[in-house]
């Protein structure tokens, strides 16, 4: 039988390719003690799981079931806490930043308002950044009146059990904390290129492969600082900004190390338990 011509490899567009889209609209709201879900709506590779509340506080677990992010995906989350409710948001896994082909950056976009007398946990699990990551990151959170906050962003800059470095990435985050319109706190960062040469560096992370930022804005911010200072390696540092805000910043050599140092923080800071997802 006579064999035809090899068929050519078919060109792909990576910009061509269908991308993951989610979007997530939630708000609680308080009642009989307890807080309550009163607005849903979820579209897309984006979900929410709703264990059984604790204490009175709503938990909300974030489910991105298009397994991560990269470029060209698009994730967008609105969450409202009105007047008395309580909101811990976690996500079920580690989010992960994965190589990108496609030109534009993959973005996550959170905005929270939390009314007065309400507070949200904002408690998600790490961030994986992969070599080769084209990520945009941002976090707005609004406090009306008394609401208070706490934040934290686990990053992890590659597995070092995998033997991964981030030789060429583009990554930009943001944190803009707010109370009644005016700032609060503000934090940006941008890694490009070779992350792992600059994270190296002595006055920089000096080899550290995980990091988590944590804002906790509370009337006892200040009565906070001086047990979580005893509770810090060498490698992490606390202070109190302002009045009523406490900021953390933690380095360690890789995710493991991390969560050993971060899990105890949290629960000393959070109200209510942290997340069963936190513990698997």
């Amino acid at each position: 039988m006579q064999e035809g011509p090899i068929p050519h490899a078919i060109a792909i567009n990576p910009a061509r390719v269908p991308r993951a889209r989610g979007t997530l609209d939630l708000c609680v709201q308080a009642g009989g003690g307890l807080s309550r879900l009163e607005r849903l709506h979820q579209s897309g590779s984006f979900r929410c799981l709703f264990p059984r509340s604790a204490q009175g506080a709503f938990e909300a677990v974030l489910v991105n079931t298009a397994g991560g992010i990269t470029g060209g995906d698009r994730f967008d989350t609105n969450v409202v806490a009105r007047r008395g409710s309580t909101l811990t948001l976690t996500t079920q896994a580690a989010e992960r930043a994965y190589r990108s082909a496609h030109p534009a950056a993959g973005r996550m976009t959170t905005r929270i308002r939390v009314e007065s007398g309400a507070r949200v946990n904002w408690l998600p699990q790490e961030t994986i950044l992969f070599d080769g990551c084209r990520y945009e990151r941002s976090l707005r959170i609004d406090l009306e009146g008394d609401a208070r906050a706490l934040v934290v962003e686990p990053l992890v800059f590659g597995r070092v059990a995998m033997g991964e470095t981030l030789d060429d990435i583009r990554f930009c985050d943001r944190i803009d904390l707010r109370r009644n319109g005016a700032p609060l706190y503000l934090d940006a960062m941008t890694l490009a290129g070779n992350a792992h040469r600059h994270l190296a560096r002595p006055h920089i992370a000096a080899g550290a492969r995980a990091m988590a930022s944590l804002v906790y804005a509370a009337p006892d911010a200040e009565a906070r600082l001086t047990p979580l200072r005893k509770m810090l390696p060498a490698e992490g540092g606390a202070s109190l900004l302002r009045e009523n805000l406490l900021v953390l910043r933690l380095l360690a050599p890789d995710s493991f190390e991390l969560r050993k140092h971060l899990i105890p923080i949290l629960e000393h800071l959070n109200t209510t338990p942290l997340p069963k997802c936190w513990m698997i």
